[in-house]
This record gives structure tokens, sequence and C-alpha cells, in this order.
């Protein structure tokens, strides 16, 4: 399994969580409340997922709001990902 860089971009009227899969960055704002985005970015990942597991590590040395909650994300978007590879094998769909 891949393990790819999370990191958190932060500004004054956006902050976003930046996942880069290599190739690909995917970011979803964390200063905002947009199921739209995140649906999007999920959908992206699940493309990616054809191409091999992977999984997210934060990389963010700020101890801040930002940082507790895109740990939390990371770790039940990685959850979801290992469960969403799981059933691309046994649809046949890898």
């Amino acid at each position: 399994m891949e393990t790819h860089k999370a990191t958190i971009k932060r500004g004054s009227k956006k902050t976003t969580l930046v996942l880069n899969t290599g190739d690909q960055d995917f970011e979803i704002t964390l200063t905002e409340d947009n199921p739209e985005e995140i649906k999007k970015v999920f959908n992206g990942l699940l493309k990616k997922l054809k191409e091999g597991q992977f999984d997210f590590q934060l990389n963010d040395s700020n101890k801040d709001l930002y940082q507790d909650i895109s740990r939390e994300y990371i770790k039940q978007l990685n959850s979801e990902l290992i469960n969403a590879h799981k059933e691309l094998a046994d649809y046949g769909l890898l």
C-alpha cells in the first residue's frame, strides 16, 4: 500500500485540506460546509483506487483545530478507502 501526503493550506479566509496523490491534488475546504465538494473529491479518489490501494498521512506541525479536524477526517477517509478498495476487488472492478 502506498502512503500519500496530506497537508493543510491555511489562508485568512479559507483553509483547505490538500490530499496529494502524486500526480493530482484534491482539496477539501475546512472552513465551509460543502457536501458536493466532498463527494467530488471522494469520487476522484475512488478512480485512483483502481490504480492501487493507498492511504494518507497528515504532514502538519501546527497544533490547532484545523490539525485536529484533519487528523480525524483522514482517519475516517483511510478507513473508507480500505473498504472501498475491498468492494471494488469483490466486484471485479480493479
